[in-house]
């Protein structure tokens, strides 16, 4: 399941990009067709009996609209970073910095608030196996924009 769940994340960070006319199209068009791929993957892994699938999907959605908030504020903060780059002093530095802290403290946040209400809709199981997947999922596209951004004072 790894290696097919990498690949269906690769093409979904790579995809769209050139068609969008600035950042916030770009990012719309990622997080929409990332969205219908990544509901699909959570379907299929989380493979839920009908009598508790309609209220996982009910905060699944809430979920997701909250995370793709936090998504965006992520991406924003890394275009920064990618625009200012060679111009890095301590005071972008700084706020970048905090940025992506508090940004990551915000999805810790999300995902202790989320835990509780997909527990209470399906089991403790259930709601630990989607955490577990999702934070799978993004820790893996966050590793391959790691790998792709320069180091500070890199070049």
């Amino acid at each position: 399941m790894k290696k097919t769940t990498f690949l269906f994340l690769l093409s979904f960070s790579l995809g769209s990009l050139a068609i969008a006319q600035d950042i916030n199209d770009e990012i719309t068009l990622i997080q929409a067709e990332f969205g219908m791929g990544k509901k699909q993957l959570v379907e299929a892994v989380m493979d839920l009996p009908e009598s508790v699938a309609p209220g996982f999907w009910i905060v699944y959605q809430q979920y997701e609209g909250q995370r793709q908030l936090l998504a965006r504020e992520r991406i924003l903060l890394i275009n920064e970073y990618l625009e200012n780059y060679a111009n890095l002093d301590n005071e972008l530095s700084d706020s970048l910095a905090k940025g992506i802290m508090k940004n990551t403290a915000a999805r810790n946040k999300l995902h202790k608030k989320y835990y509780k209400q997909f527990k209470k809709m399906t089991s403790a199981r259930d709601a630990a196996k989607f955490m577990q997947l999702d934070n799978y999922i993004h820790s893996t596209l966050r590793n391959i924009t790691l790998q792709e951004l320069p180091f500070i004072d890199e070049f």
